[in-house]
């Protein structure tokens, strides 16, 4: 029946039938405290209800199930489901039967000690009972959670359609503080049908109503009460002015009408006159690109701040507390970032020590409990992220999507499942694009991959890629230039950028931060994911919302900066250190200059090749790597070091060919799935120069080509990197290999999601914490 019914909604004014509470106490003076047990004891009162509504003309009659939910009914519930459904539809043959869920009576979390997986079990059960129905009406909801939890178990233990509604107040929010808009923003691609009932009479409904047509792609369907019961439990509102109402609702473009407490089979039968003949008015949708909480909706309607705190790397403390099971720590963060002006918060737990795909969901649910901030689920894991996009009780962003493949076919369906947004990467199996050319066309590879899935172009957030400027520089005005033209291509498209990569190894980040930020924000960039923490990030955002007239009459920022002394600390830092002020090959190395010239005047004078090696060119690598272990030197400076010392270290080999690698081979590779080499590249440079021969067998490698590498090289030493946590398992699956087909090579392991117990654990020999304790390993290896 579902094809059928929704079919008919879309031709048709559809009626549903009225109260069924109302009715039945007509009929029995006490009707118990749970109503559905009559399904077994007096099911010809049940029938008769039933039949009276029919008569009246509604299209759609309710099954006597709204109480009869297992945390309500207990045991019997399955029975006293199928009971309902079966009375229902012997009663009204011609009708479409409803399966109605109601509240479990409990309160969920974040707010309440019932669980989501506690309440979709309730749910889930009920759906399973009433499988005999036609369409699932999950009715007089207040709480996201809960509701969450009744819509996901609807839709994986059930094809019916699915209408959904909640009950609001005068205030226009339901008894848990749900908005209208955030009830449209999470339900509206969960369920088939959505609207409200109860609580209100249909004049106090009417302006919720009109908000709600506005919100949501969907049919709407509006049940009120008979108006707001006296002190003795009477309705006021006859069917004549119920009717009234109903016009006024269809007027606005609502489909489906039908009664809640107070109506009658008089009121139904005044709803069948008004719907007969009737078409449906065009749906008053506005799209609006958003996220929400469940009580706070944030449409991305100017450039909103994504706070980037709660995420382990590169964060000592954040990542303690997360290993430790410290969830205050997040918490914290997530005040702290809200009271600073965030619009939105990512929450990622990527931590090689930890469960992720348990941590995740009670990260999110710990920090849902102390702001009503949107949440980006920040994760690569999609079983992670499908575990806390369930428990989220709202729309939140999935960070992230790539162009490949395998990221493809298992986030974007998570996004439509859920109605999430999703951050996409414009990266994919070639590694990290340098050119916007490039960029530009993944992007446009995964929207339109996107659409295949019924993910809207409003709710894609392109990124196209921060690189720090220290290490390509010419990057900075690429991902500027892409942003643009993805911006242009694509209006619907949000841009989303992860602002402080731009200056990592760099002195005064903060600096150079906002200068980028300005610019990516006139570039297109809608979404920048920073520390709101930092005023100068957020003086930034309120300066460009000055300037393109966002805030109007510049009132924001009159009343946060009208005694403010505004200024742009730079950070202090000395350049790198240098035990030579002259143009000596040390001094020339650790400035990173190029050193080939003074190499070979050397060599001519009648230096010997390893003096310079061992005197020069290895005490100068030794001193700017204890200057960058010190935060005194930074990432641009150690790869300029290493560049020239291997410029030097070839002019040593042309005198010298039998020292060139004469220490030993050493294997390296960034393992599979992972395309960040930046370390792994280090680390080959600085061996290279220290006379090791580098394998190097580049990104993304599988385990059996590392085995076979070091097979043929007789390779004593193998060096496997990983950046990211998902690519985590795969370096141990490596070491698993090598352990068992090269049992005689040892392993050591670097990356930025590493630790050192972390590298035990998954049977590394050596930890790197920087590419010089790569030498150090080698040296001992070696023996040299």
């Amino acid at each position: 029946m579902k094809r059928n019914f929704l079919r008919h909604i879309n031709d048709h004014i559809t009626v549903f039938d009225g109260a069924f509470g109302t009715m039945l106490q007509r009929k029995v003076s006490d009707p118990g405290e749970i109503p559905e047990l009559l399904n077994i004891s007096r099911p010809d009162i049940i029938a008769d209800i039933h039949r009276e509504y029919a008569a009246a003309g509604a299209d759609v009659i309710t099954a006597n199930t709204f109480g009869a939910n297992r945390a309500k009914a207990g045991e019997r519930s399955d029975e006293l489901i199928r009971a309902a459904v079966k009375i229902a539809r012997e009663a009204a043959p011609d009708k479409y039967i409803a399966l109605d869920l109601g509240p479990t009576g409990r309160l969920a979390e974040p707010a309440g000690d019932m669980s989501f997986d506690e309440a979709y079990g309730v749910f889930a059960a009920a759906v399973e009972a009433g499988s005999d129905a036609d369409v699932i009406l999950i009715e007089t909801m207040s709480d996201m959670t809960e509701l969450r939890a009744a819509l996901l178990a609807a839709r994986e233990h059930s094809d019916k359609p699915v209408l959904a509604t909640m009950t609001f107040a005068e205030n226009g929010r339901t008894f848990t503080g749900v908005s209208a808009e955030c009830f449209a923003l999470t339900a509206s691609p969960l369920a088939d049908v959505i609207g409200v009932n109860c609580s209100l009479g249909p004049k106090e409904l009417l302006p919720i109503v009109g908000k709600l047509v506005t919100l949501t792609d969907k049919p709407v369907i509006v049940q009120p009460n008979a108006g707001l019961p006296d002190s003795r439990g009477n309705y006021g509102v006859g069917a004549a002015e119920f009717a009234e109402y109903a016009e006024k609702f269809l007027d606005l473009g609502v489909r489906i009408v039908g009664g809640c407490c107070g109506t009658t089979p008089e009121h139904i039968s005044r709803l069948a006159s008004l719907a007969k003949g009737r078409k449906p008015l065009p749906s008053r949708y506005i799209p609006r690109a958003g996220v929400c909480s469940a009580t706070k909706a944030v449409f991305i309607d100017g450039v909103r701040v994504i706070g980037e705190r709660i995420n382990p790397t590169g964060k000592k403390a954040m990542k303690a507390a997360l290993i430790a099971g410290d969830y205050d720590y997040a918490a914290k963060q997530a005040v702290e970032q809200t009271e600073a002006g965030a619009d939105i918060l990512d929450v990622n737990a990527g931590l090689p020590e930890i469960d992720e795909k348990s941590v995740l969901p009670e990260l999110v649910r710990r920090v849902c409990r102390v702001t009503d901030l949107p949440l980006q689920i920040d994760t690569s894991d999609p079983i992670a992220a499908e575990n806390a996009l369930r428990v989220y009780p709202g729309k939140a962003v999935i960070n992230s999507v790539n162009g490949e493949e395998r990221s493809l076919s298992s986030v974007l369906p998570l996004a439509a499942k859920y109605g999430a947004a999703v951050v996409t990467l414009t990266v994919d199996e070639r590694g990290v694009p340098k050119t916007a050319d490039e960029r530009v066309a993944i992007a446009d590879k995964i929207i339109a991959r996107a659409r295949t899935y019924g993910v809207p172009e409003r709710d894609i957030y392109v990124d196209c890629l921060t690189l720090t400027v220290g290490a390509e520089q010419e990057q900075a005005l690429l991902t500027l230039e892409a942003i643009r033209r993805v911006r242009a291509a694509h209006p619907e498209v949000h841009a989303v950028l992860g602002v402080s990569n731009v200056s990592f190894g760099l002195p005064a980040r903060r600096a150079i931060n906002s200068a980028f930020l300005t610019a990516a924000m006139w570039a297109g960039l809608d979404l920048p994911i920073l520390n709101p923490n930092l005023p100068e990030n957020m003086q930034a955002v309120r300066a460009f919302n000055v300037l393109t007239c966002r805030d109007r009459g510049c009132a924001e920022w009159s009343a946060r900066y009208a005694n403010a002394d505004i200024a742009i600390t730079e950070s202090r830092s000395s350049a790198a250190p240098s035990s030579s002020d002259g143009n000596d090959l040390h001094a020339l190395v650790v400035k990173g200059l190029p050193a080939a010239d003074e190499t070979r005047r050397l060599l001519e004078s009648g230096s010997a090749p390893l003096d310079i090696v061992n005197g020069m060119l290895i005490p100068a690598l030794g001193e700017i790597g204890d200057a960058y272990e010190a935060g005194k030197a930074f990432l641009p400076q150690l790869l300029a070091s290493a560049d020239s010392a291997k410029e030097s270290f070839s002019v040593i080999r042309e005198r010298m060919p039998s020292a060139a690698g004469g220490k030993g081979v050493v294997v390296l590779a960034t393992v599979k799935g992972d395309v960040h080499d930046i370390g792994k590249n280090i680390a080959a440079t600085v061996l290279e120069n220290y006379g090791y021969t580098v394998v190097d067998l580049g990104k993304n490698v599988p385990p059996e080509d590392v085995v076979s590498a070091v097979r043929a090289h007789s390779a004593k030493l193998c060096g496997l990197s990983a950046l990211m946590t998902t690519t985590v398992p795969h370096m141990a699956e490596t070491i698993s290999l090598l352990r068992s087909e090269c049992p005689s090579c040892r392993i050591m392991v670097g990356g930025a999601v590493l630790t050192e117990d972390y590298a035990k654990k998954i049977g590394a020999d050596y930890y790197c914490k920087d590419a010089l304790a790569d030498v150090r390993i080698a040296a001992e290896v070696y023996g040299k």
